[in-house]
């Protein structure tokens, strides 16, 4: 993906939101055709100035407005750019959008400004990408992880190990242009020490991802249990909100119902599933499957029975499966003992005894911010949101694990007296991979791919 010396234009806030609509140009002439339609002259205007006036085409008045300019260098994108605020009717801005069109400036690209701010040396490119999280960010955790890969958190860490590596691979290219005198610039154990160090980064990193992709997308909760244990009454509690159908038929959640609520700067994603059950109904049987499909890709999986009636021969044989199915898949089991107020105390304190689990009632909303705390106590042995530097991003995780391996061939290789040509390739590798991450290494496919997703106007 490649950008021309066009000036381009577009919406920077969505249309019919509040009063107020930004339009904004970025490029060589964007102060110049702004200009040409505002009713006072802008050519000598200094950065970062605000000037009240009107939108002209001719004698008829477009919109009064205000616009802001930013020289050359002194901008997001380090172009000219143009910021016109008018009044947020869709008409108004679209008619204004029109006349800078016809005035030589061409629709922005999804991404556009910020891709110019990275071939600008604006931005690195996973500061571009953190600010499209920034823009998608819909909790506190994630807000706070996007807010400092976009200050430049992550790339500072990864720009140093680069550094680090790029001086120790110098010496090693250095040996090779003198590989006839069999002369050894690079000190093999500072080698290897250093090699060590930036893995044992890396791998932090690397193991940060699983925290960090459950920031950014949401923590997968599946509700499961059987039939009229009270998953869908648990759902609505938990959104305030009736988004289940209750009824005191079994069976009648077929299908997988999901939203999202924030719990302590966490996104939580709730899925209400189907009873789990022995059913001869064709769509009740696809539900129960679907549930069991979602089981193996949640988080955490809330497993709610009620607690009054349970046979505990049943409970212990469903606990036991679950617990060996929650291992496989990585995720983590949370007991949920639902109709606590028909719970004697006598049998609270036998499964107390037996499985520890949390006593609720759903329908009276009875120790729902207890269960709020322990899905946050949960997430939080994920060490969620505690790590300074988090990696939330795939193509990230993915150049991270490539560097890695390619880190981890060269330190085997040093052990086994790997030449200089193949630690050198290693080496370059590694430094490739790292380099994919901050933008050292980019391709129009990979740019297209990345910047395609923004939204017009950032």
């Amino acid at each position: 993906m490649t950008t021309s010396n066009n000036t381009i234009v577009a919406l920077a806030t969505p249309q019919g939101v509040g009063a107020i609509g930004v339009i904004r140009l970025s490029g060589p002439i964007s102060i110049s055709i702004t200009s040409s339609v505002f009713s006072k002259n802008l050519e000598r205007a200094n950065t970062h100035t605000a000037h009240f006036g009107r939108i002209m085409e001719g004698s008829r008045i477009l919109d009064e407005v205000l616009v802001t300019v930013f020289r050359e260098g002194k901008s997001y994108t380090g172009e000219e750019v143009v910021e016109i605020s008018c009044h947020g009717s869709q008409y108004i801005l679209q008619d204004v959008i029109r006349l800078l069109l016809e005035r030589g400036a061409v629709m922005a690209k999804p991404g556009e400004f910020t891709l110019r701010a990275f071939l600008n040396g604006k931005l690195d490119l996973s500061q571009a990408e953190a600010v499209a999280d920034l823009i998608s960010s819909n909790s506190e955790a994630a807000h706070k992880v996007a807010m400092h890969q976009m200050r430049g958190g992550f790339s500072s860490q990864i720009k140093k190990l680069r550094a680090d590596l790029i001086h120790f691979a110098s010496l090693v290219e250095l040996e090779l242009d003198f590989s006839e005198e069999d002369v050894e610039f690079a000190n093999r154990d500072d080698l290897k020490n250093l090699i060590w160090q930036i893995h044992l980064v890396i791998q932090t990193l690397v193991e940060s991802f699983k925290s960090g992709n459950v920031i950014k997308n949401g923590v997968p909760v599946v509700i499961a249990g059987k039939p009229n244990a009270g998953k869908s009454t648990l759902l609505n509690a938990l959104l305030n909100e009736e988004r289940a159908l209750v009824t005191e038929i079994e069976g009648t959640t077929r299908d997988t119902i999901e939203d999202e609520v924030v719990l302590g700067g966490v996104s939580f994603r709730f899925i209400d599933t189907a009873g789990i059950r022995e059913t001869t109904d064709l769509v009740e049987s696809l539900g129960v499957k679907k549930t069991l499909e979602k089981m193996q890709e949640a988080a955490i999986v809330c497993y709610l029975f009620d607690g009054a009636k349970i046979e505990l021969d049943e409970l212990a044989l469903i606990v036991n499966g679950l617990q060996k199915d929650v291992e496989q898949s990585g995720s983590q089991l949370m007991l949920v003992a639902n109709k606590s107020d028909l719970i004697t105390d006598e049998r609270k304190q036998t499964l107390t005894e037996l499985y520890k689990p949390l006593f609720i009632s759903a329908k009276q909303k009875f120790q729902i911010n207890a269960l709020e705390s322990k899905l946050l106590e949960l997430v939080n042995l994920g060490k969620v949101g505690e790590q300074e530097v988090v990696v939330t991003n795939n193509r990230h995780f993915q150049a991270l694990t490539g560097a890695n391996e390619a880190l981890m061939r060269a330190y085997t290789g040093l052990d086994n007296s790997l030449t200089g040509d193949l630690l050198a390739s290693d080496i370059r590798q590694s430094l490739f991979h790292l380099g994919e991450i901050t933008g050292e290494v980019t391709t129009d496919d990979l740019l297209d791919n990345i910047f395609s997703k923004f939204c017009i106007g950032k």
